[in-house]
């Protein structure tokens, strides 16, 4: 990220982030501690937070206990993420061995279990009921876009809007609920609430489109294995063009090995460099910008301050992201 507005006001957010993360772990029961400090120390951009905090202070929210509101998003980010590894049985997360690997599978889910229990005890704390509708809602939506995913897993005629279904629910509504509490917490009009909300469902769309542009990119580039949806069966747009544009019998032998789990890791990145040289994981990015141009227009429905500009580089950000 170049020194821009965006990364400055990140490196001042981050610490008071952080120690709102550590006080959230600390009031967590003993035993399940160790496996949420390596989940949340494990790193991530901490987007979730950060736009909590950004929001609230936009519309005029100078407090800081917004810190502790905000790192309920990430502590649900998290739970997410230590069930997520359990079902796709990842061996690791951010570079690190993935958390049932190292503490068990059952201690995993109830560590995963008991971040969502403390993040919502610590909305509740703020004694007001929208904030609470909030999160359990982002929650609800969360896991319906997980059993989405599931459900269309190593299935090749998955549409452009099923796949939007899939996006909406385990990525966007975590990043529209973000930007909602923001503005919940600063009390602003509903028109300006839902402006926010509208902002990062964009935002989040955009985010995990790129992501799965992304996974077709050389190792080298993102630090992660190339082709893993290839192998996982997700079929996410840049395979779908890629299944489109193949000849029928080479699309009558993708589809078999997909369906049936048979991509090697020799396959998704062969896959994975025809993909590039078809260029179908920048018509992917191409879909992104429809969803990041709406984010802009529901930005400038909000007023102007120090944040707006800080938030329009976010969509920057979102577009150009490489890793």
């Amino acid at each position: 990220m170049p020194e821009t507005l965006l990364k400055q006001r990140l490196a001042e957010e981050l610490p008071p982030i952080g120690a709102a993360l550590a006080r959230a772990t600390e009031r967590l029961p003993e035993p399940v501690r160790p496996v949420a400090r390596h989940i949340l120390e494990a790193g991530g951009k901490r987007l979730r937070p950060f736009l909590t905090v950004l929001m609230a202070r936009l519309l005029g929210d100078a407090g800081e206990r917004i810190y502790d509101l905000a790192v309920t998003m990430e502590m649900l980010h998290a739970a997410t993420l230590l069930h997520d590894d359990v079902l796709d049985d990842a061996a690791s997360r951010r570079g690190k061995a993935a958390a049932h690997t190292s503490f068990g599978v059952t201690q995993a889910i109830l560590a995963g279990d008991a971040l969502l229990s403390g993040a919502n005890a610590q909305v509740a704390d703020f004694g007001d009921p929208r904030l609470c509708r909030c999160f359990s809602t982002a929650t609800s939506e969360t896991a319906a876009g997980e059993i989405l995913e599931i459900a269309a897993q190593r299935r090749v005629d998955v549409s452009a809007e099923e796949y939007a279904a899939i996006v909406r629910g385990k990525t966007a509504a975590l990043i529209a609920a973000a930007c909602e509490l923001g503005a919940l917490a600063a009390n602003a009009a509903p028109d300006a609430v839902r402006a926010a909300a509208d902002y990062g469902e964009n935002l989040g769309m955009a985010f995990q489109i790129v992501d799965d542009a992304l996974d077709f990119a050389p190792a080298e580039e993102t630090g992660k294995p190339t082709g893993g949806d290839v192998r996982e069966g997700k079929l996410t747009p840049p395979l779908r063009f890629y299944r489109l544009n193949l000849a029928e019998n080479e699309r009558a032998a993708f589809d078999a090995a997909f369906v049936c789990g048979l991509m090697s890791a020799a396959d998704a990145a062969e896959i994975s460099l025809r993909v590039r040289e078809g260029g179908f994981d920048r018509r992917a990015r191409e879909e992104a910008q429809d969803y990041l141009e709406a984010a802009r227009k529901a930005l400038m429905r909000l007023p102007d301050g120090p944040e707006r500009p800080v938030l329009m580089e976010m969509t920057d950000y979102v577009r150009d992201r490489r890793h």
